[in-house]
Formats: C-alpha cells, structure tokens, sequence
C-alpha cells in the first residue's frame, strides 16, 4: 500500500531558509510548497524551493562516490575506502611537501549543511594548513573589510519594518533573498514597507525587480557607486542634514570625510556616472527628511564585483552612520539571538580593528588573510607556482570553481596541475569532471536542519539574518535512494582526521568577524577518535549556548516567533569607542577614485559596452542549471541587451555573438532586455563548460569568469579581480 506522508521542514537552497511543507511518497520527495502555518514565512516559498524534489530526483544525482581510472572514466568506489585512499594521499603530500600544499575550498551550496565548512576549517587546522578558502572573498568581500574599518554598531540595525527610508546599492533583494531587507518573504516586506509610506531608492544600472518597486530609482553607468555615495554624503553634509548629536557622541572621522566628499558634487557626479544632478540631490533629501527614522543603506555582490568594493561598502556604511540610522537605548532589539548566545545589545560602537595584513601571505601579489577570509583570487596560482609553499592537494565542498572562480583557463591549468583534487558533489559538475574522487552527499531533506545559520547571517554583514526572534528545526524527512552509498560533508572530513589520527576542535566562528567582534565566546566542540557523534548531536552541540533552548523550539515543528523582549541598553558610562566615517586609507581610496580620467576610460570604441552580473531568479549559482523545471528550456546562459543596442550593432535576437573583453571572449545568444541602458550588458555567471574542446554554449551556456583576469583592476586587500563593470564588445557569430 502506498504511503503519503506530509510534514514541515526547512528549504536551504539559499538563505533565507524557508518554512516548506514536504510531500514524502514511498520514500521519495515528490512535493515541496510554501508552509502556511508557518508563522514568519506565512506559506512563502520561491520556485527554487519548489523544485527541490527535482534536485534530490535527477537522474544526474550521484548515489555512489567516484573514483578518476587510469583511462580517465569514472568508477563507482565505496565511500569508506575512498576516504582511505584519500587520507594516504594527503599524509604522502604533507610529508613531502608541508601542511600547506592542501588547501580546502568552500562555497555557497554548504548552506544546506552549515556542519560541514566548521568540520572542514576544524580539518584545515588540525594538519596546520592556513589554505582554507571560501567564496565570500569573489563574491563581496568588501563588507567585513568595510565593518573593520568603520567598526560596529552595538545596538544593532535599524527595523526595516519601521524605517522612513532605504537606499539599496547594486543589489536586487527580491530575487536573492539576501543583503539589504529581510530575506524571509522579501517581496512581501518590500511591498508592505512601500504601502505604509518608506521610501525606496535603489540605484542599478538596471529596471531589477526590486528597482522597480523603488520610489526613486538612480541608473547609473556601472562603477560608480562610490562616486555616487560620496555625492549623496556631500549633499546632506552641504545642508546640515546629518545626525549632529549622535556624530558628537559616537563617530571620529567626520571632518576627513567631509573633505573628502567635497569635490563629488552634483554636477560631478552626474557627468561621471551619467545621472541627473538633481536626482542626485533629491536622493539625498528624501534619505534623511522622509520621515524621523532614516533607514540604511546597504549594498551586495554587484557592487563588490565592480571596482572599489571595500570603499563602496565602508561608504554605504558612512551614510548610514552620518543620518544616525542605528538603533538606540530604548529600542527593540532588531536581531535578538534565538539559537545563538543571548547577549546585551548596547547603544554604544565596537572600534574598528585591523582589516587585513595578518595571518598567512600569499606568494603573489601582497595578499594575505583578511577579515574577509583567504583570497580565493590568489588560490589558481598558489597552485600553479611552483616552489616552496605551493599548493598541491585541494579538496573542494559545495562548490564548482571552474564556473566560479575568475580566469576560467587560468583555473583549469590549476585544477589540472594537483597531484589531488577531491569534490565533495551530488552531480558530476564542471569541476568533479576533473576530480580524482567525487564523493557523493546526502541531500538537504535527508539531514537534519536548523534556522541556526540565517540567524548568524547578521555576524557576516548587517542587513542579513533573521530580523524576527525566529527558530525552527527540522528533522530528516526522507531516507537516501535505496541501494545507495552516501555520506555527509562533515562526516567525510570526519573519516579523513580518524584515518589521520587527528583531534577536531569545531569552533563555530560566525560569533566573530576578523577574530575582533564577538557578542559571546565562540562554541567549540572537540571531536576526538573515540566519540560516535551524529548529526543531530553535533546540531545540537552548535546551539548548546543558544537563548531558547534547541529542545524547545524543535517542539514548534512549523517554527516560532518569540517574544524575547530585549531592548537596546544604554551606552556604558565608561565608553570611549568610537565609529570611523574617515579612515584614512578608505579616504586615500576615495581620493584616487576622483583622480581617475573617467572621460577617457568611457570612451574606449574597442569595448564600447559593460558588462554587469545578474542573479536568475530560479537558480542558485550553478546549482539546478540542469533542471528543465528551473531552466525554462534554456541550459545556457544569454547575453542581455536594450533592444535599441541590439539593432544598433545589427545584431538579431536569439543569435549567436562573441562577447570579449580585453583577456578573452565567449560564445552566447542575444536576448532583449528593456530593462538595461543602452550601453550595458548582463549575464548569469555559474554557466559553461570547459575552456578546451568545441564550444557547447547551446548545451551549458558560457563562463562568464573566463572573460576576467585575476592580475588586473584586483582589489589590493582581498584580491577580488573586476567581475562586473567589464568593458566589452559584442560581436556576430557564424553558426
């Protein structure tokens, strides 16, 4: 008799980790739709959601492990011994060459499984490498660099739900769910914001879906959002709009910025970034005078992967801080922890610390750790030169770099040159076609899940994480395919340290950015060889600290509001700490921005067009890229165009075109877009196959990284290449 089981859970295809209702049939995920008892998402969920029975169900899915055969095809191997195999490799590699030729790579799909990056730094640090690498640094890195320099405000953000005004920088929150307003439901928020009177400004050099909903909407050329800010911030320091009381009592730096900004004048700005100087100046006034509680300003990864991401960020924050828009003594708690340590939010700064220079150096271009992490953009040549120091083993979880890292040719010739490349992956991606082992994972429905890491989000930048006292946790809610051969992140990491004879100290560090802010010491939970420990157990290790207890919120299978109750306490009477809005190096940054010859550099008729990113609002990276429900018919990724540019440069719809910039060119198909300038471009990035061999741009679409270089327009701090704001030409293709 067939069996039908319906029950709540968690989607945590991204991060906003919705509240879903599953449909288990016969031991098979068929359904997955919004839960609508659920009482902060309220039945919301995204078609990425929606689809996951389509990801768990794929025929493409991984049930066994792989292992690369001497003729280059793929075996299936058993997963205990693969980690044998694996663990004897890494022990001859670090004996020959030292701990740090084995670096590890995270990226976004270990949302799903926030164990497996902290057993994966606890591995890292247990055989004493430093190479432990993670997206954060390609994707925008410029917000923990910004936050060190400005430093934090202890009584946290202010309440979407009750600000007058927002301004939301290169970012399209509607469709990622992510930085800038709350992700839980964010169309809904939005739209509820707009009814009761905020005011929305966004500025993009696109219409994005949440552009459209805005009240003031800036259309810049890319690359000028920090021209852009400094302006807004000259504006309302020219009419005595700032918050005078509180940058008396909390912030240094006000006169350096002020002179700083000078310059950026209206008229400036407009010719810079091809604006109207008066939409710059009404900008300004309606941020701070649209009602008594200025909202903030944030920005995300299309500001950062244009040039100046530290100092568009560090400014973001600046504007905040001069309109006074943090949350003060007597205020709700915006971001009261439910699953983390309780703590006393206080109106009062945490100073500024030390953003980068510390830690491990790389052996190019002067990049060492930061607060934003290791530099990815450094990891292809730590492996490709040779000497001392150079990384020969790399392990790669939740990730594809060949469709993530920059300089898609100059990664594969790295991935190409280890001597072991492992993939922790449920397909057969771009990248484990290279592996020498693919081990395969449980999916997300088939492991316990907690609210734990939207929650965290808030240590990562402000304006993430859960802006409601909010927790859920979710059991596992179907077995592994019958006949299968799976394991988990964590667990994996776990075999390699027993076989290594390793002790794993598991520190759950999102308690602290650039090991300075912390509101409570971090939990660490030391795995040694003796201890059998599940999942669940290790969930349950992670939140041992939290402010309501993991029992008690696993008794809310739909998820719970709580009613904490905590307001912003008073600033210390012994407080001297104080807020940054002009740092010296963010300043000299600034400075070198207006010395910039912008005329010439936008008159190049070689690369006539900009090329900007842009989120699919059903695919997360490249994850689901393959799935026709999430792909609408297309597996490839277009070129989007103004249809005005489109005829100008005689193109047709839905051709093929080469787009190339300075270091190198792909294939793609045109498709209008009404909703760009003229002269920009978009496209997904996460798209495309390998450099060598035929092109199959119809089949998997183009990397979209290949067009960057790593060594030119690099951020000297993070080392995050230009990977927005490229200029580039479009151009026919035969056939």
């Amino acid at each position: 008799m067939s069996e039908t089981v319906i029950r709540p859970g968690i989607c945590r295809i991204c991060p906003a980790h919705c509240g879903v209702l599953t449909t288990v049939r016969d031991g098979r995920l068929i359904k997955v739709t919004g839960d609508p008892q659920n009482p902060l998402y309220q039945g919301y969920t995204c078609g990425k959601g929606r689809a996951l029975p389509e990801f768990h169900n794929t025929p493409d899915r991984l049930l066994h492990s792989q292992k690369r055969q001497p003729d280059g095809a793929f075996a299936p191997v058993d997963v205990e011994l693969a980690m044998d195999e694996i663990a004897d490799k890494l022990r001859n590699i670090i004996d020959e060459y030292g701990p740090r030729s084995v670096a590890v790579y995270v990226g976004t799909a270990v949302i799903p499984y926030p164990t497996g990056p902290l057993v994966a730094s606890a591995f890292s640090r247990a055989i004493g490498s430093p190479m432990f690498f993670t997206s954060n640094t390609i994707d925008q890195p410029g917000k923990q660099i910004a936050q060190a320099l400005h430093g934090h405000w202890l009584g946290g953000d202010i309440d979407f739900d009750e600000a007058d005004s927002w301004i939301l920088v290169g970012t399209n929150p509607v469709v990622t769910k992510a930085t800038g307003i709350p992700g839980q439901n964010p169309a809904y928020r939005l739209r509820s914001a707009i009814k009761r009177g905020m005011k929305l400004i966004v500025i993009d050099p696109r219409v994005s879906q949440t552009a459209a909903r805005a009240t003031m909407h800036i259309q810049p050329r890319p690359g000028e959002d920090a021209s852009i800010l400094a302006g807004l911030i000259n504006v309302i320091i020219n009419e005595n709009l700032c918050d005078t009381e509180f940058l008396a009592d909390n912030v240094d730096g006000f006169v350096d910025l002020a002179a700083t900004v000078a310059p950026f004048t209206p008229e400036y700005v407009a010719e810079r970034a091809d604006i109207p100087a008066q939409q710059l100046i009404d900008a300004a006034r309606l941020f701070v005078t649209a009602g008594p509680r200025p909202g903030q300003v944030h920005g995300a990864t299309g500001l950062n992967f244009a040039t100046h991401g530290n100092l568009t960020e560090y400014l973001c924050l600046a504007l905040t801080t001069i309109a006074g828009s943090w949350q003060r003594a007597g205020q709700r708690v915006t971001r009261a922890n439910v699953l983390m340590p309780a703590f006393t939010a206080k109106a009062q700064a945490f100073p500024p610390y030390e953003g980068w220079g510390y830690g491990e150096k790389m052996r190019v271009r002067g990049l060492t750790q930061a607060a934003s992490g290791m530099p990815t953009s450094a990891l292809s040549d730590e492996i490709l030169l040779d000497g001392e120091g150079q990384v020969k083993a790399l392990i790669c979880m939740g990730s594809n770099p060949m469709t993530a890292w920059p300089d898609q040719r100059k990664t594969f010739e790295a991935m190409e040159k280890l001597e072991l490349l492992v993939t922790i992956d449920t397909q057969m991606s771009l990248t484990s076609s290279l592996a020498d082992y693919v081990i395969a994972p449980k999916m997300q429905m088939e492991v316990p899940a907690s609210s734990q890491l939207a929650e965290q989000l808030k240590y990562y930048s402000s304006g993430m994480g859960m802006q409601t006292a909010y927790a859920q946790y979710a059991p596992r809610l179907v077995d592994p395919p019958a006949g299968s051969d799976l394991t988990e992140e964590w667990l994996f990491f776990r075999g390699l340290a027993k076989r290594m004879n390793l002790r794993l100290d598991v520190v759950n560090f999102f308690g602290s950015l650039g090991g300075q802010y912390m509101e409570a010491p971090p939990i660490i939970f030391s795995l040694d060889q003796s201890m059998d420990v599940t999942t669940e157990q290790l969930i349950a290790e992670l939140c041992a600290n939290s402010r309501i207890p993991l029992e008690e919120v696993a008794t809310h299978e739909h998820g719970f509001i709580y009613d904490v109750d905590a307001v912003v306490a008073p600033k210390d009477a012994d407080c001297t700490a104080r807020l940054d809005v002009g740092n010296a190096f963010m300043m000299t940054e600034l400075g070198d921005v207006l010395a910039e010859d912008f005329r010439t550099v936008r008159n190049d008729p070689a690369y006539p067009l900009w090329l900007i990113p842009r989120r699919h609002n059903l695919l997360m990276n490249s994850n689901g890229t393959k799935i026709a429900k999430l792909n609408d018919g297309r597996p490839y990724n277009t070129v989007y165009m103004h249809p005005d540019t489109i005829a100008a440069l005689g193109l047709r719809l839905d051709a093929p075109v080469t787009v190339s910039s300075a270091h190198d060119s792909i294939p793609s198909v045109v498709e209008s877009d009404r909703s760009l300038r003229l002269d920009v471009v978009a496209m997904h990035h996460g798209f495309g196959g390998l450099p060598t061999g035929p092109d199959e741009f119809l089949k998997r679409g183009s990397s979209v990284c290949r067009l960057v270089d790593v060594t030119v327009d690099f951020d000297p701090v993070t080392g995050i290449p230009r990977q927005g704001n490229i200029p580039v030409t479009v151009t026919a293709r035969e056939g």
